[in-house]
């Protein structure tokens, strides 16, 4: 089975608008699901971009946001979620070293961002502020379902990454 993932903030392979990074607000962008099934304690979400530093040789995947123990009966993120999260979600550390959101700020060319949500069997109280690879590792055997939504973004300006 799978989840529905839209957004209000951009459409699927389409433009990130430039309030979600770096460039403008740094806001977490409006996130919407449905279809999660029957079972699920929890939901994951974790935003990457595959394409760092640069989409023509890319050497890692950014991690730019780790949610998880999302509430099974929350259906949608508002935007700038990520500074009032819904009760009982958590977040992690994104490769930033902080814990929370960190938007789009692609340091050359296009990028893709890939918002990956996942529906699980259990919650995890024992993990404390972990990392993408940490949640993916504890997550293993207990996804029922999977949702994807990518928006890609390309800086206007220099600036940080």
């Amino acid at each position: 089975m799978a989840i529905t993932l839209r957004s209000d903030s951009f459409s699927a392979d389409g433009a990130i608008p430039s309030v979600y990074t770096c460039e403008g607000e740094d806001r977490s962008p409006h996130l919407a699901w449905s279809d999660v099934p029957e079972g699920a304690k929890s939901l994951a979400l974790i935003l990457d971009d595959p394409d760092a530093p640069d989409p023509r040789a890319p050497r890692r995947t950014w991690v730019h946001w780790v949610l998880f123990d999302i509430p099974p009966a929350v259906h949608e993120l508002a935007e700038g979620a990520s500074t009032d999260l819904p009760e009982g979600a958590r977040q992690g550390v994104n490769d930033s070293r902080r814990l929370g959101y960190s938007g789009p700020c692609p340091p050359i060319g296009r990028h893709r961002y890939f918002f990956k949500l996942y529906a699980l069997d259990r919650t995890f109280p024992s993990l404390d502020e972990p990392t993408k690879d940490e949640l993916v590792e504890a997550m293993q055997g207990h996804v029922l379902a999977r949702a994807q939504l990518i928006g890609t973004y390309q800086k206007e300006r220099g600036g940080r990454r």
